[in-house]
């Protein structure tokens, strides 16, 4: 196991915590310990959690304490290794082939290499952060290849041989878990479950993300999606969905919308589904109870 906390130049996770939220991100204690020592054994990062609850946003902002470029690979039903590793370009091989005549011409150059997320990492493992967002979405056979990739940090490439990493890169995993993902995979890990940040926390990040929002009204809107949380919606509304509802509502009452009127006219902007809009269309008004200023 690689040890390297030197990669932070800092010494444990309360320090990074403090830088994440200078980056604009607020972790408790339980995702900066993860995230210090995912960082510090050079292990990848599993985080999980709904939707909404802040996993891309974390990695975003490991890269931003970092001072690396975020390579997000996301994923898809039916994505393969081509996606995620490299590709020929193969049109600007044509093309050289064609100017080349009957001259040497290697086709197999960097010039013609579509290096993609994977490869990008071990390309340049000090350079950018690894963000491999909704494995969940992916199928067992990617996961399977991923688990591999994920054991040894190498690339096979039939025309340039084995390109491996000088060291481990940083890699952050997230997963929204609509699937369970494979025992060896979370082994290579190290672990954390995002849940809803609780009330005080989420008005903190709202008035961190949103610095036109009042204090007041921060407090009012989280207590509003904890309301709405509670119902059995199809979409319920993530923190980001809380920070724009804040605007949204703010917005429609600096142009004259009284509380909690705002609320309700900026409903689309926290619910992004039909069915959960009639469900709740009856009972909005009693969800806004408290929102009045």
């Amino acid at each position: 196991m690689v040890i390297r906390p030197s990669i932070l130049g800092i010494d444990g996770p309360a320090p990074l915590a403090q830088s994440l939220r200078d980056a604009q991100y607020i972790a408790d204690e339980g995702l900066s310990t993860a995230a210090y020592l995912a960082l510090a054994l050079g292990k990848p990062l599993l985080l999980e959690g709904a939707p909404g609850v802040g996993k891309t946003e974390a990695a975003k902002a490991i890269a931003s304490v970092l001072g690396r470029e975020l390579v997000r690979l996301q994923c898809y039903e039916g994505i393969d290794s081509a996606a995620a590793l490299y590709d020929w370009n193969f049109p600007r091989q044509m093309l050289a082939i064609r100017q080349a005549g009957d001259g040497y011409i290697n086709l197999y150059a960097d010039d013609y290499l579509l290096a993609r997320p994977m490869l990008q990492a071990l390309q340049a493992p000090r350079d950018c952060v690894l963000l491999i967002d909704e494995i969940d979405r992916a199928d067992h056979e990617f996961e399977a290849f991923l688990l591999e990739f994920l054991s040894d940090f190498t690339i096979s490439i039939p025309e340039r041989g084995t390109i491996r990493a000088t060291e481990p890169p940083v890699v952050v995993l997230t997963s929204n878990r609509t699937r369970e993902l494979h025992e060896a995979l979370r082994r290579r890990c190290v672990y954390h479950w995002i849940g809803y940040p609780d009330p005080s926390l989420e008005a903190q990040i709202v008035m961190m993300r949103a610095s036109t929002v009042a204090q007041d009204t921060a407090h009012r809107v989280v207590a509003a999606v904890n309301r709405l949380r509670a119902e059995p919606l199809a979409k319920p509304p993530g923190v980001a969905e809380t920070v724009e509802w804040a605007e949204a509502a703010t917005l429609l009452q600096k142009q004259g919308a009284p509380w909690p009127r705002a609320f309700a006219r900026a409903i689309g902007v926290v619910l992004k589904d039909q069915d959960d809009l009639t469900y709740i269309a009856p009972r909005l008004d009693a969800l806004l109870q408290g929102t009045a200023a």
